[in-house]
This record gives structure tokens, sequence and C-alpha cells, in this order.
């Protein structure tokens, strides 16, 4: 029986597991984390990440040939294919500070895979990792060998959050790097068969290890972009009185184009866009590029642009200052199906509002209080380690409260901002939370999901990204 081992049982080791053993019921997988309460939860019913169709996959595996362990070294020992699907955080100093991936954890496991294994092993890259670090891998392994021969690959995870489960059993397309020697022809081939139980074979790339490594930084790039590109377009609609929606349904409309991620937003989110760009931008520089590296950082600064764009936009409309205003904040994750709030935009809105003093009352219907909490007490890219690693710094506790009631976040409040695109928050019964509020009761939808003519009829001034401002919006302008 083939034995696969995972390391790091997070958003991505976690998953991908879990649709292999379902897939594939001759072969033993082993997902091991040195976190007690991280593989307790996997081991439970309330597993420690919402995902859509995730809780089904798992029960129907675990116990059989699916198993979740702190057993680290065993389970390595044992297994014929090591996953490393462990945090890369971007790094907070040193060289290459804020742009350049922190491969500590990588290392560590890599050391620690050479320490215990007894018998070859192929190994796999699944985390998001910079160009060349399999080869630094490589080295590691190779250098601490004992006689054991070992295959690094590149399997890059394509996963969005919130269709996880989907991507999986039914992917766009998995990607395999590998050396270009017979051993790594032969170690490709050995995973292309566990995909293979249910890939058709077409779906199934295979590349040499850069082109792999790259080709995940390169996809996210290009789907930030996007982003940037259309939330850039929303500011110009905005001075011209222009629609958004009318221009991106559109540009969508051409083939070459097509329509996916050219909704216009307070900005992106998620575990990987901003990092993964920022890992390119040093990439670059490292290189020499500078003029390539100049071209992606104005994707992340048209994002952080576009978040402070509607900070700026709720102040400036409010007669310049929040200071004690109570604003409800409708969605805290990054985007909707997901409890994940990495990177997520409504972070740096919330503390633009903080930082003008308003007092906040957070809504999301899968994010904790603490999580919330612990997110606007962090710095920047703290996020990306191990919990337990993570710096607590004092919570922002009067100003902040979280609640599990949409109606009980807007009431007696002067705003509310939709910063996840939830559905329940398209159906709430919006003249309810008017008559409740302050007046002017003021909404900022940063998702376009809104109706915003009836919400105008209801009495509520509105500002909706990318859309023509109303009155009262425009005169704040003139005003400021």
């Amino acid at each position: 029986m083939v034995k696969i081992c995972c390391i790091g049982a997070g958003y991505v080791g976690g998953p991908t597991m879990a649709v292999i053993a379902l897939k594939c019921p001759t072969i033993e997988v082993t997902v091991v984390d040195i976190s007690v309460a991280r593989i307790n939860a996997w081991n439970s019913e309330q597993l420690p990440i919402y995902e859509p169709g995730l809780d089904e996959v798992v029960k129907q595996c675990r116990g059989k040939n699916l198993f979740f362990s702190t057993d680290v070294e065993k389970h390595v020992a044992e297994a014929d294919i090591v996953f490393v699907s462990v945090n890369t955080p971007t790094k907070t100093q040193g060289l290459g500070a804020g742009k350049a991936a922190d491969l500590t954890y990588w290392e560590s496991a890599a050391r620690m895979i050479a320490d215990v294994s007894k018998s070859n092993k192929i190994v796999v890259e699944k985390s998001t990792v910079p160009v060349k670090t399999a080869e630094a891998i490589e080295r590691i392994l190779t250098h601490n060998s004992k006689e054991i021969k070992y295959q690094i690959l590149s399997n890059p995870e394509f996963l969005a959050e919130g269709t996880a489960i989907q991507d999986l059993l039914k992917p766009d397309r998995v990607l395999i790097g590998g050396r270009e020697t017979p051993d790594g022809q032969k170690a490709v081939q050995a995973l292309k068969d566990v995909y293979a139980h249910w890939v058709p074979e077409d779906r199934i790339i295979t590349t040499n290890l850069w082109s792999a490594e790259l080709s995940k930084l390169a996809a996210n790039a290009f789907l930030a972009q996007r982003i940037s590109s259309v939330n850039a377009m929303s500011a110009l609609c905005e001075a011209t009185g222009a629609d958004v929606s009318q221009v991106s349904h559109a540009v969508g409309k051409d083939t070459r184009i097509g329509p996916k991620f050219l909704n216009a937003s307070v900005g992106f989110g998620g575990s990987c866009f901003q990092k993964d760009i920022l890992n390119l931008v040093y990439i670059c520089e490292c290189n020499g590029l500078t003029e390539v590296a100049n071209y992606w950082k104005q994707v992340i600064k048209v994002n952080d642009y576009q978040k402070n764009r509607f900070v700026n936009r709720i102040v400036s409309s409010m007669f310049n200052t929040v200071s004690g205003k109570k604003i409800a904040i409708m969605g805290f994750a990054f985007k909707k199906d997901t409890g994940d709030t990495r990177e997520t935009p409504a972070i740096d809105v919330c503390k633009g509002l903080l930082g003008d003093k308003a007092k906040l009352s957070i809504y999301d219907p899968q994010v904790t209080e603490d999580q919330i909490q612990r997110d606007l007490s962090m710095n920047k890219f703290d996020w990306d380690h191990p919990i337990h690693l993570q710096p607590m710094s004092p919570s922002t506790g009067k100003q902040v409260s979280v609640v599990w009631d949409a109606y009980q976040a807007a009431k007696d409040a002067h705003g509310v901002c939709i910063l996840t695109e939830w559905d329940e928050f398209k159906t709430l019964d919006y003249q309810r939370i008017f008559d409740n509020m302050r007046k002017p009761a003021f909404i900022f939808d940063g998702r376009n999901i809104l109706d915003v003519a009836k919400l105008r009829e209801i009495g509520f001034i509105v500002y909706t990204i990318g859309k023509a401002l109303d009155p009262w919006l425009k005169d704040t302008i003139s005003m400021a």
C-alpha cells in the first residue's frame, strides 16, 4: 500500500489530502502537524476550517484511509510520498524584509525529513514557494542523505477558498514539476498516478521544477492584476458617472478577456495574492529586473489605494469625522463561503476607521470574535506564522464589538459597510435596519451586491464602488 504523509494540516494540506484519500481508497493518507489543537480539531466533529463539502469528505474517509496525527516523525519515516504544506510567510526583517518569503518552516521540515527517513522518498512542495526553493531543499536533503535518495517535485495548489473541494474534485489542471532526469521523471509519474485516479490525463501538466514554481506565482499575479485593473476603472467610473458593472460586463463579453475576476470591490485579500506578488517582485529585483518588479508592485499599490479610498469616502461623507460614531461592519472574511480572514480588506478598512476613533460593531457569519480581535491587533505579515508564534498586541477593546446578528450590528449605527459578499446580506430587511439607525443613515457597499435604487427609496445615502455618486456624496466632495 502506498503511503502518503502531508506535513501541515492547514487550508491546503487538510482538504487536499482528504480528497486524495476519498479518490484513492488503496492509498493510506496521514496529515501531520505539531499543533495538538489543530489535529484534535481535524479528529473532531468541528473541523478547524470551514469549506463547503469538506465535512462530508473527511467524515467519509477518516479512520479508514485518512488519518490526522501529531506523531510527525513516525509518519514521515513510513511514507513513500511526503507533501510539505507549511507556512511560507513574508519576511519582516533582514534580507528581503517585506517582500521575500521566509523559508524557516520549510527548512526545518526538510531537515526533519532527512533526520527520520530510512527509505527513498518523493518530497512534494505544496506550499507556495519562491522559484528555486526545490533546489535549496534538494541540497539540504542530499547533504544529510545517509545513502537515501530523494526526488523533489513541485505540485502547486490552485484552490480557491469557498470552492476548494470542487476545485480538487474537478481541477482545471494539476501541475507537477520535476527534474528532467530518469529518476526525476519516475517521481513525476508516481505522483501523476495518484492524481490519475480521478483527474483526466490531459489535465495533468508536467513541467520542469522552475516552471511549476513560477506558474503558481504567475497565476496569482495575473488574477490579482485583473482585480486591480477593474478597481482602478471603478475610481474613474465614479469620477465620470460611468457604471463599473456595465463597463466590466461589456469588457468581459470579449472572449479574449472573459468575465471572471472583473467585479469591482473594496480590494482583494486572501493568503496568496499579496504574498505571491511581493515574492515575484523580490525575485525580479534579485535578478536585476527593476522595471518588471515595479510593474507588479503597482498591482498591490492600486489594491492599497482602493482600501484607502473606501475609508476616505466613509469619513468625508459623514461630515469629515467618524469619531465616536458607531459603524456596522458586515462581513470580515476576505470573501464569501469561507471563514478565512488572511489579508482581508476588512482589516485595513477597520484599522482606518479605528484610527479616526470610530466605534465598530462587526458581524460575519463564519468568523469568530477571537479571530477578529486577533486580526485587528496583529502587525502586517504576523498572520502567516503558526498560531502559537503569533505575537499578540493589546486588544482594540472598547472600540470594537463583535456580534452574531446583522440587525444588532446596525442598531443605532450611523453607517453600514458591506465588506464581504455573503448572500445573506442581499436579503436583509433594510427598512428595519434603516428604522433602527441614526440619521442620516449611510450604506457603503464595498462589494456591489445591494439594490441601490431600493435603498435610496428607503432613505439611505448610498455609496457603492464604481457607480455614479449620490448627490449627497458629490456635495461632500466639493466641501472637502
